[in-house]
């Protein structure tokens, strides 16, 4: 349900009222989600869709007004529903907005869902993914200083974050023969070194080692790059390309959330089960309003159940 002082509630309780024939367990609580339910205008959800975690007094958690009580609620939320995917008691795990600073003060040491989710899935390879209808984009680093890029990229990341790509478009979205654009670090992808050496030096050994790799596993996609960053994504959105790889977290995101904001859908990638979020945050000025738009939850939601059917 994420944070509680967030939107997370509502549009959680809108989904579950468009969805209404969809096998979901919400790890929340039941009396957060029927406050939601009522500024929102939709039927309180029925109790046997919720597993019920903290069971806080209503008092203690505010729409737009984070506190301890909040951020403990939402790590909770979010580990007992990570143990049920863990478990297989689940196939897909959607979630809603946490706010990382006050999920931090309950305990939580990770940058974010995916860092989190990786950690307790035990595995090293993993990629945060964005889609929307007509772009998806895979960054090959995420939340980490502008300044830093530079130095954490390497060849081999790059090529995992390819491979995480081809592997998710192919088993994932049923893409038989994906075609992957990797862009460029630097202004015109370098120009041939005149602004930057990154491109020869990291990205064009990462597209071989990646294209080595996928030749391996006997996957079809198609990788092409390191291409110039201010067109690719326009390439992409037009259809040339399935998927980007955007080797740093705004250089991917800002053309994503230009095309789609309220239906962009967030993916970790190289989880053992399905995991997907909407592409936003809690929007605590707007909590408690009924005015939070669920288009992009539930474009996670029927995200994760087309992707869960398809890979049985």
């Amino acid at each position: 349900m994420g944070d509680p002082a967030g939107i997370g509630p509502e549009i959680v309780a809108r989904a579950l009222a468009e969805r209404p024939d969809l096998d979901v367990i919400v790890f929340g609580d039941a009396g957060l989600l029927a406050r939601a339910a009522a500024v929102v205008g939709v039927a309180e959800p029925a109790s046997a869709r919720i597993r019920a975690v903290t069971g806080p007094r209503l008092d203690e958690i505010v729409p737009g007004r984070p506190n301890d009580a909040s951020g403990r609620a939402q790590l909770a939320y979010l580990t007992a529903a990570t143990d049920a995917a863990l478990a297989g008691e689940v196939s897909a795990l959607v979630t809603a907005p946490i706010s990382k600073e006050w999920i931090a003060r309950a305990g939580f040491n990770f940058p974010g869902h995916t860092e989190y989710l990786a950690s307790r899935a035990g595995v090293r390879e993993f990629a945060m993914m964005l889609a929307g209808p007509s772009l998806r984009v895979t960054v090959a680093t995420t939340h980490v200083p502008l300044k830093d890029v530079p130095r954490l990229l390497t060849a081999e990341g790059i090529a995992s974050t390819i491979w995480l790509t081809a592997e998710a478009l192919v088993r994932r979205f049923g893409i038989a023969a994906p075609r992957i654009a990797v862009a460029g670090l630097n202004p015109h992808a370098g120009e041939a070194g005149r602004f930057g050496d990154e491109e020869e030096r990291l990205v064009r050994p990462g597209i071989e080692l990646a294209r080595a790799r996928i030749g391996a596993a006997e996957l079809q996609a198609i990788v092409s790059g390191p291409l110039v960053p201010d067109s690719v994504f326009r390439q992409a959105a037009r259809g040339e390309f399935d998927a980007v790889v955007a080797l740093y977290h705004d250089q991917g995101l800002i053309p994503l959330k230009l095309l789609h904001f309220d239906d962009g859908v967030n993916l970790t990638l190289g989880l053992p089960f399905v995991r997907t979020s909407p592409d936003h945050g809690t929007a605590y000025d707007i909590a408690g309003t009924g005015r939070a738009r669920p288009q992009s939850f539930l474009a996670a939601f029927d995200l994760a159940g087309t992707m869960s059917q398809r890979q049985g």
